[in-house]
Parts: structure tokens; C-alpha cells; sequence
């Protein structure tokens, strides 16, 4: 049993057989042979080590042909190692002794040896690891035959285990059959994070190097809430985290029960408390939780892959769902956030060549590079606006001229509307989202232009800090208690209220329960939080008042250290929210 840990981003528990991506999505059966079939097995091993051995004596000639003799001594390599009697003896003997299938014995084995290349110190063995996953790739492909199972198409439940996932990969997750995922790379507040949690499935990131310790079908247990992953655990192990599952999911339901009704101080206050939502589904989610209406729709997570066939007809369509949903009750709808690590299929050819995706093309000025894209997606909104509380906000906006760009082709859109006599909402509130120090420094002049702010504290911190919130290696230096990142937020939030302007906080920070009791005393009065935050962060709100907040948020004006900010907040956590204000 070995047990890793990466970065908790969406809680849960989840047990079930690893699918390990990355193998060309072979899905590897751990099935017991049968004392019957022991022979039968052994022998469907030796044919597809023969099928590989063919392949790979075929290559080595065609590379003697072609390459010369030095390059085709890479396959004489391989094929010696494939026809080693030390390695299919080992292999027979897990198939005739622990009775595992071919695929999954020879995996093992495959992955033992890479492993130990991998940790001998010496550069260029590591890279050899490389051919190891390479005729392990050939060979489950003979033995497995027509048995490949692409990561959309799972039949059965399994946990992911990947490298990394890209959003759209994330978004398309078939959340009947995948109970959760694990990836070695990704930050807590990288958008795989977040939308894990619109999934609500179990996931960890960041846990760092650990495929070569797996194979494909063994039992994995991933602990979302406490980070963990743990790899072949014994049936003691197995037994305490159903229970804790079991726990969790009881929980769940009960938190719910906490988002009915209005969020008010103890002094009267009350507090806006909205959900942040990727899909239209999630609509159901946020309002069953007690959600007050949705604060961020992130469009972009329904398009990735095929944006460019999008219809307007898609859009609003998307759009009415959410708004049906809520009625009266405001709807603010982000316009496409596209680029960094979210590039859509249709578009990638774009992306090719970018050497810094974060500070390249992307959000608004992929809007405003594709006009008929944009056009096509105010289009809708304003149409579905006829229904509803709606509000459009353009994101990563960096210059005053760059918002004024943004809406002036959106009066174009209502012209166009008019004259076309199409019924639509030309009245609806346009603001902006404050993601980069650019605006919050200029918030003053942008009150001036804008019907409302919400500060994405994901990436404003990302950009303010220096450090990629994706990236493990930086994780230390991406901290929203820094003093830096709390100064542009109070800059935005006192020129909202001297301008009269609402204004809302989308990013994680808002969601993070040590961080509300700060951001309400700074002035902030809604929040807008993911579906899963929405009872907790009315409860806590419930346990404040304003008073207190304030002078909260007094004392961390006077520190001058993250880790510190950090510590007070987390203290202050305990008195507000106790554990026996808690299901």
C-alpha cells in the first residue's frame, strides 16, 4: 500500500480500479484467471509478445534501411528486451501464482522496471524509462485487441489518473462512470481545479510523479477532501474510507439544508450569497443549495472543442436554461474566456506557436479578434435577456479602451437587433471582470464607464504575484493573503462604493470560508461562490456582523506578511464558524 498527496479541489471520496491516462487510454482488466485458464492466458501472452517482437524487428530493418545501423540499434535494444526469458518469466509467474490477467501482470512488471531506470541517478537510464512505456503501449495493444477504451466512452466506473487533464478534457468527463481523478500536475485554482468541482467529483491535483507506481485496474482510493491518494490499500484501509464515504455523502445532504433562506449578519446586514456555475446544468445545483442567483456563468466550458460550430440557436438556448432557472433572480453571464489552457478546438492552429498563452491572446481579446464570434454570443445573450435578470460582464479587461471596444460592439449588436426586430433587452447592466492590476489601479476611472465589477481573484492574484496558479513549483508564491493582492481588492471595492456601483468577488477566495469574515469587512457584499460553498458561506455569514468584520479586516491591514494575514484569518475562522455550527 503507498499512500501520496496533492492538493485537495474538489471533496469526496471515491474507491474503484485506476484508469491510468496516458497509456493510449487502455483500459487494463485485473480480473482473476481462473486455475483453468491459467495455460490459455500464458499462451495469449506469448503470441502478443510475438506480435511485438515482429513489429519490432520490422522497424529495426526499416531503420537499418533508411537511418543506418546506429539508429536501428534503438529497436535491436527493445527487441532483445522483449524477448528477455528474465522478464516473460516473470510475467508467466504473476499470470500462474497470483492468477492476474496478461494485461495486468505484464503491466507490472513493465512499470517496475521503468521505475527503477527512473530512480538510478543517471540521466540518460531515466529516459530509457520512455521505451519501457513504449513496448508496454504495444504489447497491451495486442492483448487487448479491440478492448481500447477511450477516456469518453468508459463503460464501467473507474478513477482517472492522469499527467495532467486540460479543461475541455475535464469538462468532458462522463460522470456516471469516472468517480474521480488524480493528476501529477495542476494548481488548486488552475480551471481543471474548478471544474472538478462543477463536476462534484472527487479530485486531487499536483500529487507530483506517481504513474510509474500504478497500473491500469488496481484499487486506488482518492480522498478529495484531504488530498490523498492511496495506492493498493489493504482491506482495513478499504473499510475505513467506505465508512468515511458513507459519512461524507450523509453530510452533504445535510449542508444543503443550511442554504435556505436569506444570508444576514447578526447586525442585519444582508449578504448576497451567488453561485459560480460552468455548465447550464448546474443551474439546478446552485438553486437547490439556496443560491441567491448566479454570479459567474463561465460560457467558454460549454464550446471548448467545437466552438467554432456553435450556432447563436446554442447559445441561447444555454443561456435561457439558467435564466428560466432563476426567474428574477440575477443572472450574470461572462462573455468567452478563451486562451491560456483553454483553447478550443476550432481554434488551436492560433495557439500553435504562443510561447506565454497567459499573457497572449485570450478572453477579451479573442473576442475582439473574432468580432463574429462575439457577435454571435451578445446576440444571444441579449435575446435570452428578455427573460430574465440578466447581466453580461466582459473578462480580463486591462485598458479603459479596451472595455469601450467591448461595448461599443455590443450597442452595435442591439442596433443590429432593432433593426432586424428581433425582441431582445438592450437595457441589461454591463460590467467587467477586475482579473489584472492594470484595472484595479485604474478602478476609480473605470467606475466611470462600467455598470458593476466583479474582481476574479484567480487570476488577479496569478498576475499580481507572478506565479502560475496551474504550477506546483510556484504554489508557495500564489497566496491571496498577500498584502499586495488585498490592497488592488479594497482599491476595487472602495471605488465601487464611492461610485455607487455593485460590486462582487467570483474568484476561489470568495468561496474560501477564511476569507469571507476579511472581504465583508472590506465592503464587499456579494459573494459569488462555488455550487458546493453556497450553505457554508451563508452559515458563516449568518455568525458574523459587520462590526466585527471591519475591525477584522483592520488588524490585517496592519500586517505586512502573507503568512501571517493567514494565521490571524485562520484563527478567526474557529470563533466564527464552529464546528458546532456544522452538520
Amino acid at each position: 500500500m503507498q499512500v501520496r498527496h496533492g492538493i485537495a479541489v474538489s471533496p469526496g471520496v471515491a474507491i474503484g480500479p485506476a484508469f491510468v491516462l496516458g497509456v493510449e487510454d487502455f483500459r487494463i482488466p485485473k480480473d482473476s484467471v481462473s486455475v483453468d485458464a491459467v495455460d490459455v492466458e500464458v499462451e495469449r501472452l506469448h503470441a502478443a509478445l510475438e506480435k511485438v517482437a515482429q513489429e519490432i524487428a520490422a522497424n529495426e530493418s526499416l531503420a537499418a534501411q533508411h537511418l543506418g545501423k546506429e539508429y536501428a540499434s534503438i529497436f535491436g535494444a527493445h527487441l532483445q528486451f522483449v524477448r528477455d526469458p528474465k522478464l516473460i518469466e516473470q510475467i508467466e509467474r504473476r499470470i500462474r501464482d497470483d492468477h492476474e490477467s496478461p494485461e495486468h501482470a505484464s503491466s507490472q512488471i513493465l512499470r517496475r522496471y521503468a521505475k527503477e531506470l527512473q530512480h538510478l541517478g543517471d540521466q540518460y537510464l531515466a529516459e530509457r524509462a520512455a521505451d519501457i512505456f513504449d513496448l508496454e503501449r504495444s504489447l497491451l495493444r495486442h492483448l487487448l485487441g479491440e478492448q481500447r477504451e477511450e477516456l469518453s466512452h468508459l463503460t464501467t466506473e473507474v478513477i482517472v489518473l492522469a499527467y495532467n487533464l486540460t479543461p475541455s478534457e475535464t469538462a468532458g468527463l462522463n460522470r456516471k462512470f469516472v468517480q474521480g481523478f488524480a493528476t501529477e500536475k495542476g494548481g488548486s485554482t488552475s480551471h481543471t481545479a474548478i471544474l472538478a468541482g462543477a463536476l462534484e467529483i472527487p479530485a486531487i491535483v499536483g500529487v507530483g510523479d506517481f504513474l510509474t507506481d500504478i497500473s491500469g485496474g488496481e484499487t486506488v482510493i482518492l480522498d478529495g477532501t484531504e488530498g490523498r491518494l492511496i495506492i493498493g490499500p489493504d482491506e482495513k484501509t478499504l473499510e475505513k474510507y467506505r465508512l468515511i464515504k458513507e459519512r461524507f455523502q450523509s453530510k452533504s445532504q445535510a449542508l444543503r439544508k443550511l442554504g435556505v433562506g436569506q444570508a444576514i449578519t447578526t447586525d442585519g446586514v444582508s449578504i448576497e450569497v451567488c453561485g459560480n456555475i460552468e455548465f447550464p446544468e448546474e443551474a439546478d445545483q446552485c438553486k437547490e443549495r439556496g443560491a441567491d442567483g448566479i454570479g459567474l456563468y463561465r460560457t467558454e466550458f460549454l464550446y471548448l472543442g467545437a466552438m467554432g460550430e456553435r450556432s447563436e440557436e446554442d447559445h441561447y438556448q444555454a443561456y435561457r436554461k439558467v435564466i428560466d432557472t432563476f426567474g428574477e433572480r440575477p443572472v450574470t453571464i461572462r462573455t468567452l474566456d478563451v486562451g491560456a489552457d483553454k483553447i478550443p478546438g476550432a481554434m488551436k492552429h492560433v495557439y500553435n506557436e504562443v510561447s506565454n498563452p497567459e499573457l497572449g491572446l485570450r478572453s477579451i481579446r479573442v473576442s475582439l479578434e473574432y468580432l463574429e464570434l462575439f457577435k454571435t454570443q451578445l446576440r444571444a445573450i441579449l435575446r435570452a435577456a428578455v427573460f430574465g435578470n440578466a447581466r453580461v460582464m466582459f473578462p480580463l479587461i486591462s485598458s479603459i479602451g479596451e472595455f469601450r471596444q467591448a461595448r461599443m460592439v455590443f450597442r452595435d449588436v442591439c442596433e443590429d437587433l432593432e433593426e432586424q426586430k428581433i425582441e431582445h433587452n438592450p437595457h441589461i447592466p454591463v460590467g467587467m471582470m477586475v482579473e489584472v492590476p492594470s484595472a484595479a489601479i485604474m478602478a476609480e476611472e473605470f467606475a466611470h464607464e462600467v455598470d458593476f465589477f466583479s474582481i476574479g481573484t484567480n487570476d488577479l492574484i496569478q498576475y499580481t504575484l507572478a506565479a502560475d496558479r496551474s504550477d506546483p513549483m510556484v504554489a508557495k508564491y500564489y497566496n491571496g493573503s498577500d498584502p499586495s493582492v488585498l490592497f488592488l481588492v479594497r482599491r476595487v471595492l472602495f471605488a465601487a462604493r464611492d461610485a455607487k456601483l455593485p460590486v462582487a468577488v467570483c474568484g476561489q477566495m470568495s468561496s474560501n470560508p477564511m476569507f469571507v469574515p476579511l472581504l465583508i469587512g472590506m465592503g464587499l457584499r456579494n459573494l459569488s461562490v462555488t455550487p458546493q460553498s453556497v450553505p457554508i458561506i451563508k452559515q458563516l455569514v449568518r455568525n458574523l456582523s459587520i462590526t466585527e468584520c471591519e475591525e477584522l479586516a483592520q488588524k490585517c491591514y496592519q500586517l505586512d506578511l502573507a503568512r501571517d494575514i493567514e494565521t490571524f484569518l485562520r484563527g478567526e475562522l474557529k470563533r466564527f464558524l464552529p464546528d458546532r455550527d456544522l452538520p
